[in-house]
């Protein structure tokens, strides 16, 4: 129970939504914005109580006009399991809320007009969620599925590209459809300037990646997965190199032969501490 009322205390209401509201009070639509507000508070908060069962440390919560957002201070070193789940916490939360929807239903609790239109908001959220577009959920679950394979940088910006092809796509339906749906493309915007920030800060974004395992976190991941560099790769190409939910030891060869084995921890201290910024990893393997 306290950790509930913790976490109420983040949540933040945009002062747009505010707005909305009154709106919604002035046209006679407020119990609609009521239903789309109580289930996206709902969503946002099935993320934080994951992330909260796991510890993490959460920055707020923030109901948007259009949607909401559950801001963590966490930047890629959780496992992967932990991730997946939480953020598949938003998105499960219709369901449970559909089948009380339902029940209520079946008792004549709750009428049959309210029962088709909280079904058919949660549907169209949980949906519009699962879009494979940064930074929806269906954004971080592709960038959870690339991590499995990929470099941290490499599966980040594959992220972006796909979510911006994704949203390309959805324009072009919605041009095609229903061109004169303002809502839609006030969030089709929304959603291209978060990619086109979170495109501008992908190198700080990475940093931030590499700092955090640099000073540790929580999880020891146990699956070691050796990184093969020759003598002459830069440091920075080395780093640009790491994954998520893995640790790496470092091999480096020469003309094909192994000449040492580097942790990276002693890359990371090169980097950060030492600001071996322009260093050859052959450069390291004879300093360590």
């Amino acid at each position: 129970m306290n950790k509930f009322f913790s976490l109420l205390r983040l949540v933040h209401i945009h002062p747009l939504l505010w707005l909305i509201i009154a709106l919604s009070i002035a046209t006679a639509h407020f119990r609609e914005v009521c239903f789309l507000i109580g289930i996206i508070f709902i969503h946002e908060m099935g993320h934080a109580a994951a992330a909260s069962f796991f510890s993490w440390r959460i920055k707020q919560i923030t109901l948007l006009p259009f949607g909401g957002v559950a801001e963590m201070d966490e930047h890629g070193n959780r496992p992967l399991k932990e991730e997946t789940i939480v953020v598949l916490a938003g998105p499960l939360q219709h369901v449970w809320m559909m089948a009380a929807a339902y029940a209520l239903l079946t008792f004549n609790i709750m009428p049959d007009d309210l029962y088709q239109m909280f079904v058919q908001y949660n549907l169209m959220i949980l949906v519009f969620n699962l879009f494979p577009v940064w930074p929806l959920d269906g954004g971080k679950l592709v960038f959870l599925l690339l991590s499995l394979k990929n470099s941290f940088a490499r599966a980040h910006q594959i992220t972006l590209t796909v979510s911006l092809l994704s949203i390309a796509l959805f324009s072009l339906i919605i041009l095609v459809t229903a061109p004169a749906h303002i809502n839609v493309w006030v969030v089709i915007g929304y959603l291209l300037f978060s990619i086109y920030h979170e495109w501008k800060q992908r190198r700080f974004i990475f940093m931030r990646f590499l700092l955090e395992r640099y000073y540790g976190n929580k999880s020891n991941p146990d699956e070691l997965v050796p990184i093969q560099a020759n003598e002459h790769d830069l440091l920075i190409h080395v780093l640009e190199k790491f994954q998520r939910g893995c640790k790496h030891p470092i091999v480096v060869e020469a003309e094909g032969e192994k000449k040492g084995t580097l942790d990276e921890n002693e890359l990371l201290h090169a980097y950060f501490a030492e600001k071996r910024l322009t260093d050859k990893i052959s450069d390291l393997l004879f300093l360590y």
